[in-house]
């Protein structure tokens, strides 16, 4: 029987959530620069569609399967709003957006890793 490890799932979004926000950073970072094309990274909901998750079966009856490791996800350019004149594809606007959008994922998966911890002492009291 192959567990499904939460917490490694939780710690591989919050690496996938570092990853994006250092894209975004950089983004913003060079703003400026002409000729500089904005990126985002893969979104996790399809880097999680790879590994494949299945059900294992533990009886002849049931229905299971092998999981699969994800692949890394690899950086591509994004659709942006606006291109300047100098060629510069990056939208301050459209990154703030893609930077609150990455605390808000990030301070979900720190609350669910709290619940894992609280239901993990649980158990280990009762």
């Amino acid at each position: 029987m192959e567990p499904v490890y939460l917490t490694k799932l939780a710690s591989q979004h919050n690496d996938w959530l570092s990853v994006r926000q250092a894209t975004i950073a950089e983004n913003i970072a060079n703003s400026d620069t002409p000729g500089f094309a904005a990126r985002d990274v893969v979104p996790f909901a399809s880097v999680f569609d790879q590994t494949r998750l299945a059900m294992t079966a533990t009886h002849g009856a049931h229905m299971g399967g092998a999981a699969e490791q994800a692949e890394p996800a690899e950086v591509e350019k994004s659709e942006t709003w606006q291109v300047t004149h100098s060629g510069n594809s990056v939208s301050l606007e459209q990154e703030l957006m893609k930077a609150g959008e990455v605390a808000r994922s990030h301070a979900l998966n720190t609350s669910l890793a709290k619940s894992f911890h609280r239901m993990y002492l649980a158990s280990v009291k009762g």
